[in-house]
């Protein structure tokens, strides 16, 4: 690999409601991480990053209290999952991106499936570096709030994480009336929350093109990114409804 290099786009992007909003990417190939961060319709901050070398992705979602209702400013999450190697390009590709047409409003040119992940272990915020060094800034807000899920846990444990920063959640196997917090009527009893985030736009595959030299031989370059777009939804335990108003039947 060649000198690290950085890079920084803002991207206007359109939401399902028709409103425009921007999008921050950052690259670093040097950390080998890409990060993205874009504010919601209902005002939540998100905010993606793609840790390569560790092979973790993290979200992290700032959302609106409601205070009238005696919630805090704003209620931070962290969810922690493993990072697939095609899911994203390649933070090296991703900070030679050049910002072109600022104005632009972007759509994404392929949608991919809402991806439903049952975040079934909370992960110890103080020994969450040993995962990967950014849980520490992303998820500082969400100290008490950090989710991943036993299939991804076995994974990093294979790779030699250590094991007791993970804390499996309580299920409803254990508790038989655990409910849906949308279905639960008592806002102080635990519950299995959903929480829904997407991503609206990001370069998840490099495009590839074709040329021929002048002996008639083929090959192929990189000529280019694809966007898509992916939604996530987390369901997780909470132990009291108030921690998940926003999951609600509206």
């Amino acid at each position: 690999p060649g000198p690290a290099a950085r890079a920084e786009l803002r991207v206007r992007v359109r939401l399902p409601g028709g409103q425009v909003t921007e999008e921050s990417l950052q690259a670093d190939s040097g950390s080998d991480c890409i990060s993205l961060e874009l504010r919601t319709a209902d005002g939540a901050l998100v905010t993606f990053t793609a840790d390569f070398r560790q092979e973790v992705k993290i979200f992290r979602a700032l959302i609106l209290g409601e205070l009238e209702r005696g919630q805090s400013q704003f209620q931070a999450l962290c969810f922690v999952t493993r990072l697939h190697r095609n899911e994203i390009i390649p933070s090296e590709s991703m900070a030679k991106l050049r910002q072109k047409n600022p104005r632009t409003v972007r759509q994404a040119e392929e949608v991919r499936g809402l991806e439903h992940l049952s975040m079934d272990v909370a992960v110890n915020f103080s020994k969450g570096a040993q995962l990967s060094s950014h849980i520490h800034n992303v998820c500082a807000e969400a100290k008490e709030a950090i989710y991943t899920r036993e299939e991804d846990v076995k994974f990093w444990l294979e790779k030699g994480v250590d094991g007791s920063m993970f804390e499996v959640l309580p299920q409803t196997s254990d508790l038989p009336d655990l409910q849906r917090c949308k279905l639960c009527a008592d806002r102080w009893k635990p519950c299995i929350c959903s929480y829904t985030l997407s991503i609206e736009w990001y370069p998840c595959m490099l495009k590839y093109c074709k040329s021929r030299d002048a002996g008639g031989k083929v090959s192929s370059y990189k000529c280019g990114i694809r966007s898509c777009q992916k939604g996530y939804t987390f369901d997780y335990y909470v132990p009291q409804k108030q921690l998940c108003l926003w999951d609600e039947e509206t």
